[in-house]
């Protein structure tokens, strides 16, 4: 069919993949740390107490006092690429797209900072994408990561005239594929230690007590993924949640305490990885890496490593491409 000579400029249809990430700094300079900070901290699915209590608190003492100390961590993980997490997230989505061709258009957003959610959904309905996957990065449900990426696209979604169709990659804490592509990574980390560990930590992202109270399955899902994980290396796991902030009661136990704990027992060898990040950060990178070998080798350990998270690394991808294929079903061709 001819178009009128005077209509609109119309994109062939194409296939869209967000990758969603929880989100960087544009910088690590103090300035840059603050505006991230006050975004991400002002999420109400992130603190869930109500703005007339926290913004007072988050204004005048959390971003008066936590840019600086914050700024000094991200400093000491920067890369010439920026951001860690920036740099890797967007290497998946490089590697994804190779992966399934011109029809399908693959990009990345973080949550908080940029490339913001709406511009880069905007940007896919702008170059001919009806049908989207939003793609959250999180094995793990939890309303503060999981459902907090997908309020954003929704939000731009309301504002749009003509909205493309839209799915949602669901958890995939139990997928086979995911345990699969964890087990490879974890057991080629382990082959390139000079040492045997003592005992082997997963630590996952905290949360407060009391998401677990009001029903949230994020705890049973980092469990239920270490039980599986270990099922598949064959050796048992130590579980723990790290990154606790505020006063309030956090998921336990803490990967900080628990580093301590090990070496006070006699376990002096320790390796330690993060099966519930996609991609490693400034969590990862500075609090595990540097901080919990100061705290385990403080306390008397003597061999410590860290393992990557997946990345961009080929069993990562390749355990993407597996999900994502999943849930285009009916919109490609089968591989």
């Amino acid at each position: 069919m001819n178009l009128p000579p005077d209509h609109p400029p119309v994109e062939r249809p194409r296939i869209g993949v967000l990758l969603v990430n929880l989100g960087t700094p544009d910088g690590h300079d103090v300035a840059s740390v603050r505006r991230y900070l006050k975004e991400f901290l002002s999420d109400r699915r992130v603190v869930e107490i109500p703005p007339i209590a926290w913004q007072p608190i988050l204004r005048g003492i959390v971003l008066n006092t936590r840019p600086r100390k914050s700024a000094e961590a991200y400093e000491q993980v920067w890369t010439p690429d920026g951001s860690p997490l920036a740099a890797i997230t967007r290497a998946q989505s490089r590697a994804l797209e190779v992966r399934f061709g011109p029809k399908v258009l693959v990009d990345w957003a973080m949550r908080y900072g940029r490339p913001a959610i709406a511009e880069r959904l905007q940007a896919m309905k702008d170059a001919g994408c009806d049908r989207v996957l939003l793609a959250p990065l999180y094995p793990q449900y939890c309303a503060a990561t999981t459902a907090t990426a997908n309020d954003k696209a929704f939000a731009h979604l309301a504002t749009m005239r003509w909205q493309p169709a839209i799915r949602t990659l669901p958890p995939y804490h139990d997928d086979p594929a995911y345990i699969a592509a964890l087990a490879e990574s974890v057991r080629t980390g382990l082959a390139a230690l000079d040492f045997a560990p003592d005992a082997l930590v997963a630590s996952f992202h905290g949360m407060p007590q009391r998401t677990l109270e009001l029903g949230d399955p994020y705890h049973c899902h980092c469990q239920k993924t270490a039980r599986l994980l270990g099922e598949a290396l064959g050796r048992e796991l130590v579980v723990a949640f790290q990154s606790r902030f505020g006063p309030a009661k956090w998921l336990g136990p803490a990967t900080d305490e628990t580093l301590v704990e090990l070496a006070k027992a006699g376990k002096h060898r320790v390796a330690i990885f993060a099966p519930g990040f996609s991609a490693d950060c400034l969590e990862t990178l500075e609090e595990l890496a540097i901080r919990g070998r100061e705290s385990f080798e403080e306390a008397g350990g003597t061999h410590f490593a860290y393992l990557p998270c997946l990345n961009a690394e080929a069993p990562g991808i390749a355990m993407l491409e597996t999900l994502i294929r999943r849930e285009l079903a009916g919109w490609i061709d089968p591989a």
